[in-house]
């Protein structure tokens, strides 16, 4: 079977990283698009840096994609790039709109002029659900944004089924629900309470002020969810598909299932913090991947207490080699 090669915008992210590993292990050539061929941002696959290869290409500039698939070739697509952070695209609306929206539109217009055959994934967002009123959401429930992040998913998933439509491309959309991993910032929360659960088993701090813990969200593991990226694209015809756990836990839940884990009582350690409380929320976001399990053969193999002891395993190695503190 001939090799098949790959390019992934935003390679250097969470499930870009993790996206690149499983199509390496598949035998695919993997390229990796960047402002510059060297990235600074590059952490997360810096032990790929020899097995990928980099590509410069800016979704701001409809000429240098049609350069990078013109010199790539690539049989496939997958576009995870984006400003990622939801509360950070209201600091820059229009940045995101450009980015997140136009950019994929000019991605696709570049598939277009330089070849049709390329499959095309474009990473949508349960963010596009808003403030939905109907549980849980599935590939047909109305989208209500409430972001210029969820508006901006919006335009991209739509432009991405019209050229589907339209031009015959083969375009699918992936509507992911929260998906974390021990690759995650630490401006997510759940990164943010592995991390800081981790700090306080070793001594490094005392105390973790958080918001809300009522606020209930529907979570999976990213590297599970990477691996329905590349399965949408190996169907005889292109879908769209929520991608999702189907459970919601609370804040609570994963403050709890951290804290036990590394045997503290959370209550001693965790501060409500008004600066981090936001306004109560009036919506749930859940997602039914049932499409995705009949047609993909796809389900979310990693549990919630797995997805938080392996995050917050990863944050004890790191911060314990970073302090040169030895694991009890």
């Amino acid at each position: 079977m001939a090799i098949k090669t790959a390019l992934i915008t935003g390679i250097t992210g969470q499930d870009g990283s993790f996206l690149a590993e499983l199509l390496l292990k598949k035998g695919y050539t993997v390229y990796g698009t960047s402002r510059n061929t060297s990235p600074k941002s590059c952490a997360r696959i810096d032990h790929l840096k020899d097995q990928i290869q980099m590509v410069s290409a800016d979704l701001l500039d409809q000429d240098s994609l049609v350069r990078a698939l013109d010199q790539v070739k690539p049989d496939e697509i997958y576009n995870l790039a984006a400003h990622s952070f939801v509360p950070a695209s209201w600091e820059q609306p229009v940045e995101t709109g450009d980015f997140s929206a136009l950019g994929v539109t000019r991605l696709l217009e570049a598939i277009r002029r330089v070849n049709r055959d390329i499959r095309f994934y474009q990473a949508s967002s349960s963010e596009m659900f808003g403030k939905s009123h109907e549980y849980p959401q599935h590939e047909a429930t109305a989208l209500c944004p409430r972001s210029p992040y969820g508006v901006a998913k919006v335009y991209g998933h739509l432009i991405t089924m019209n050229y589907r439509e339209t031009h015959g491309l083969y375009a699918c959309s992936g509507i992911l629900f929260n998906h974390e991993s021990e690759r995650r910032g630490l401006e997510f929360l759940p990164r943010k309470v592995t991390h800081g659960a981790a700090r306080i088993k070793l001594g490094l701090e005392s105390e973790l002020h958080l918001g809300s813990l009522d606020s209930r969200r529907d979570w999976g593991y990213a590297r599970d969810y990477v691996e329905a990226m590349w399965l949408m694209l190996q169907q005889p015809e292109p879908d769209d598909f929520v991608i999702a756990s189907g459970k919601t836990h609370s804040v609570q839940d994963l403050v709890k299932t951290a804290f036990n884990y590394l045997g503290l009582n959370w209550q001693n350690h965790v501060v409500i913090d008004p600066a981090f409380v936001r306004p109560p929320e009036s919506h749930l976001l859940v997602g039914d991947a049932s499409k995705a399990r009949q047609r993909l053969g796809w389900t979310s193999k990693t549990s919630f207490s797995g997805l938080v002891t392996l995050m917050v395993d990863a944050d004890l190695e790191n911060l314990a080699r970073q302090q040169q503190v030895p694991r009890e």
